[in-house]
């Protein structure tokens, strides 16, 4: 098809184009047209505008600068912007939960030290670290799943979306997830029990 005739449908495809020629008029109107569903996708991952936001703006700013790899034989331009809208949203939620495990590491362990009546908050700690220990060792595609389902509160109908999958997959995923997190819970739990000295010795 002719390049000119592109332009002039004023497609996704053909302001990526013009941006990667670094035609900021294009990139604007680019934005103009996407910015709202890539807003969209992100709120829906994280559950927060100010972070979705941000999101946006880190999205547009790789679109600018990376313009050049998008290749329209590969894909369409929607599905290369929202791409990089799903995966820096989904970084933003193992970064938080990363953070909540080192919170639940120091939390576990001051009140190990305290002893002070808080046995039952420390054994929800240890209960904690062991899930989120257990979601390590499940590796992915379960592992996004289940922290996006559970941590992040999202319906079988936003994980599809937010994952790009089937919601056929993204139920199957969840659910094949809490198998194997069952299963290796089971097998932590095992191996703390053979490390527990018998009281009736």
């Amino acid at each position: 098809m002719d390049t000119m005739a592109i332009v002039e449908r004023e497609t996704l495809e053909s302001l990526m184009l013009l941006t990667q020629q670094g035609d900021a008029a294009s990139f604007a109107r680019l934005y103009d047209q996407i910015a709202p569903q890539v807003l969209g996708l992100a709120v829906q991952i994280l559950h927060d505008q100010a972070q979705g936001e941000e999101v946006t703006q880190e999205v547009f700013i790789e679109v600018w600068q990376r313009a050049a790899d998008f290749d329209p034989e590969k894909g369409s331009a929607n599905s290369w912007i929202l791409r990089r809208a799903r995966l820096r949203a989904i970084d933003r939620v193992r970064s938080a939960i990363a953070t909540l495990k080192r919170d639940d590491r120091e939390a576990f362990l001051l009140a190990s030290i305290k002893r002070d009546g808080v046995e039952e908050q420390a054994l929800r700690n240890v209960q904690r670290h062991a899930v989120r220990t257990s979601l390590e060792i499940m590796g992915e595609p379960h592992k996004t799943a289940i922290l996006l389902a559970y941590f992040g509160d999202m319906t079988h109908a936003e994980l599809a979306r937010a994952t790009g999958v089937p919601l056929g997959t993204a139920k199957t995923r969840v659910r094949d997830g809490l198998r194997k997190l069952e299963k290796i819970l089971n097998q932590q739990r095992e191996v703390l029990a053979e490390g527990v000295p018998n009281e009736s010795r």
